[in-house]
């Protein structure tokens, strides 16, 4: 696996994962510290799966595959 890659890929995931979450939990009325601690984690995890796909997936694309 390219992991330069990787780390490109899940930063732009993990922030954007992140973000719509955190909306999400203001708009639904979670606004406690707390809450949006939760959800900020649990973009943080979400967003791993995703950046293992998507950066295997270029990855394929540009032949650099490991």
């Amino acid at each position: 696996m390219n992991w330069s890659l990787f780390c490109v890929v899940y930063l732009i995931a993990v922030t954007v994962t992140m973000g719509v979450f955190i909306v999400a939990a203001l708009v639904t009325g979670f606004n406690e510290i707390v809450h949006i601690l939760i959800v900020a984690i649990l973009g943080m995890i979400v967003a791993i799966p995703e950046a293992l796909f998507f950066s295997k997936k270029v990855g394929s694309i540009t032949g650099n595959e490991a």
